[in-house]
């Protein structure tokens, strides 16, 4: 026994060690990308490691600051600033934590994989469009189809710039290692891709002293910026209240489903819901009160976990102690890493979250998700998170209402003076009421219609009401044209 938890130990502490290497470039890249200090980052994973990480829910899934809410971040403190960061994390928090303790954890798998797909697709080509400008040294010109539309002007720019060129070689070099380095199978296993992408770039921007920006450091007590009661008192507004909503929505949904991908990892306990999304508001409560980023579970960092050996949560408590140790001994390190290579780093992770394997067999086989996905995505690059998501959402609602409301006439056209029997049957919705209604229109007008509705499992007021009126309007012209002339 003494041996067996030993050897679990072992397994633990050599699987936190990875998650620690894969987790200090993405915590301080994902502050950059987001427009807050780069410490801020790694109080969030030192959160979500020995706070979420000793909270029951999941075993072995690691919490930190995540691409995914990278944008939103960002919009968010440049609409309402850095000090009103920690009051919206915190109320995303309290809501989590509501929604955990209501046993509301299970229904986020109900959400459409094709909007959670579309809208990590949407933050992906978002998030991109936005690195690309951190690639070269420049400031993007502001969000979405502005960065977009802006990509032109950055070419022409950069071509005419020797450090913004050389900006872009250490950005370009930074993917390249992330795409190959996992090819060379041994040093993989002794190093993970992120940390050998920032310490070669690091390496080589010191070594040839070139002219690139470097993350600005301020020091882990002065970063933290715990919200006033001004920032808590703006909680009350609508726009305020619809961007916490988003957090809670978008951290919530994002944390749930790679809880499940990473059960699909391991043969361990399987994911309470409802416990893992408490935890994940626990976390997300302290990191507002800290004025911190948000958090979710991250599937990077997880699967690492899982594929280090990982066996308890023991692992990705020692995780976050590593992070704390590293930030409150070695905080001068993050001054000498390249802004270009975290901006790298980053353009990789959005890569990543666009499902260009899934779309192809998803529009052979399943082409109404397909295009919830499309839109999903879209409408997050051309409008905002919030408002795209809301679009998937109800894109989704309707494409499930339109395959479910299936309904057909079954006609039993007696010769003679018998009544025409009419009978439908399936699920009568508004949605196919219009060609229910052509179908009876075409029906002759002299012959007496026997409408039966038995046979329908469903049947919408709005369809009740255009069949019973469409009968009694047909009685009518029937009588009509009954009447003899006089």
């Amino acid at each position: 026994m003494k041996n067996s938890r030993l050897a679990i130990f072992r397994a633990d502490f050599a699987a936190s060690l990875v998650v620690f290497l894969v987790a200090v470039p993405l915590c301080v890249g994902v502050a950059v990308a987001s427009g807050v200090p780069a410490e801020l980052g790694l109080v969030t994973g030192i959160v979500g490691g020995l706070l979420t990480g000793l909270l029951p829910g999941s075993s072995l899934q690691v919490s930190g600051p995540a691409a995914g809410l990278t944008v939103l971040v960002f919009e968010a403190v440049k609409e309402y600033g850095l000090g009103a960061l920690g009051a919206l994390v915190l109320a995303a928090g309290v809501l989590q934590l509501a929604m955990g303790a209501l046993r509301l954890g299970r229904w986020f798998r109900a959400i459409s994989v094709a909007v959670v797909q579309g809208m990590l697709a949407g933050i992906g080509l978002v998030l991109i469009a936005g690195q690309v400008y951190a690639l070269a040294d420049a400031k993007a010109p502001g969000g979405g189809l502005t960065n977009v539309g802006g990509l032109p002007g950055l070419v022409t720019a950069t071509a005419g710039s020797g450090p913004a060129l050389t900006a872009f070689g250490i950005g370009a070099a930074t993917i390249a290692v992330l795409v190959l380095w996992p090819r060379w199978r041994p040093a993989a296993r002794i190093l993970p891709a992120p940390l050998a992408a920032v310490a070669l770039a690091t390496t080589a921007v010191a070594v040839l002293d070139l002219p690139v920006a470097r993350v600005r450091v301020s020091g882990l007590l002065s970063a933290i910026q715990p919200p006033g009661l001004a920032d808590l008192g703006r909680l009350a507004d609508i726009g305020v209240l619809g961007t916490v909503l988003a957090f809670t929505l978008i951290a919530s949904a994002e944390s749930l489903f790679s809880a499940a991908a990473v059960d699909r990892l391991h043969t361990g306990p399987r994911t309470d819901y409802d416990k893992e999304l408490m935890a994940q508001g626990a976390g997300n409560a302290v990191c507002g009160a800290l004025g911190a980023l948000p958090m979710t579970a991250v599937i990077v960092r997880s699967a690492a976990n899982v594929q280090a050996g990982a066996r308890t949560k023991a692992s990705r408590v020692l995780h976050g102690a590593w992070l704390l140790l590293f930030a409150a001994a070695f905080p001068a390190a993050l001054g000498v890493v390249p802004v270009a290579a975290l901006a790298g780093i980053l353009v990789h992770a959005g890569c990543k979250l666009i499902p260009l394997r899934e779309l192809r067999p998803l529009w052979r086989e399943h082409r109404g998700e397909a295009v919830v996905l499309l839109a999903t995505a879209v409408a997050i690059v051309t409008v905002n998170m919030f408002e795209g998501v809301l679009i998937g959402l109800l894109m989704a609602v309707v494409k499930t209402a339109w395959e479910t409301s299936h309904v057909h006439l079954e006609i039993d056209a007696h010769d003679g003076d018998e009544p025409m029997r009419v009978r439908a049957v399936g699920n009568a919705t508004f949605l196919r009421l219009p060609k229910l209604l052509d179908q009876l229109e075409a029906l002759p007008r002299d012959r007496e219609v026997a409408l039966d509705l038995s046979g329908l499992r469903h049947l919408d007021h709005a369809c009740g009401t255009a069949l019973t009126n469409w009968a009694e309007a047909h009685r009518r012209s029937r009588e009509r044209t009954a009447e003899p002339v006089s």
